[in-house]
């Protein structure tokens, strides 16, 4: 609950703590689904910024202590869902040119996520669960302006998840074409998640390797 992060940073805290005991070198925020579109659901649009701002603030305190303690380097990531929405398909069967959506209000609603993240000290942005290939880019997107606006370079990291074994998202894209689709972002890392089981996604991960491996050399 993205909401425990300010009623409860005791609570995310110890959590964070228990991480870094057991050897964690790099802490996401409890964000997942601290946008816009998704506190829409609870009525909650108005605290994003609060509850992103209080999430990166929680986790660099207690990796700031961390590295103050004995010295070895550790990051935050903030985490960036890919919220309830997508860009790619209609939710309409009878209209599949519907959206519910438009591109440059999924970046606003990320840029708004983002800044608050940045502000709290967060090292990374991490789109993870990428189930729509367009969400993530307007994430990515708004991840660069948010680096303008600051001077500075965001560094990004993506996570694709897959919707069956067939090796795609629900969007459609295999692991080879998402990767050409978002490597222009130059991530420092780019992975998998919430699909399978390990057996099931070693192949996709080795598949994805191939490609990362290759183009970024």
């Amino acid at each position: 609950n993205d909401l425990l992060n300010l009623t409860q940073p005791q609570a995310i805290a110890g959590i964070c703590n228990r991480y870094i005991a057991a050897g964690a070198r790099l802490l996401a925020t409890n964000t997942f689904n601290a946008n816009r579109i998704s506190q829409a659901d609870y009525g909650m649009e108005g605290r994003v910024r609060q509850i992103n701002l209080a999430a990166a603030k929680i986790i660099r305190t207690c990796v700031d202590a961390a590295i103050a303690a004995d010295g070895i380097q550790r990051w935050v990531a903030g985490s960036l869902g890919p919220t309830n929405k997508t860009l790619s398909l209609s939710p309409r069967v009878s209209d599949p040119g519907y959206r519910e959506v438009t591109f440059d209000e999924v970046k606003s609603v990320y840029r708004e996520q983002i800044d608050a993240l940045l502000e709290g000290g967060v090292d990374f942005i991490l789109i993870e669960t990428v189930f729509d290939t367009l969400n993530a880019k307007a994430a990515a997107f708004a991840a660069a302006e948010a680096g303008d606006a600051l001077g500075r370079a965001v560094p990004v990291m993506l996570s694709m998840t897959l919707t069956d074994l067939s090796g795609r998202n629900l969007s459609g894209q295999t692991v080879e074409a998402f990767w050409h689709s978002i490597r222009h972002v130059k991530p420092v890392a780019v992975g998998l998640n919430c699909s399978f089981g390990a057996t099931e996604l070693r192949p996709h991960v080795q598949a994805l390797a191939r490609q990362a491996d290759t183009l970024l050399m």
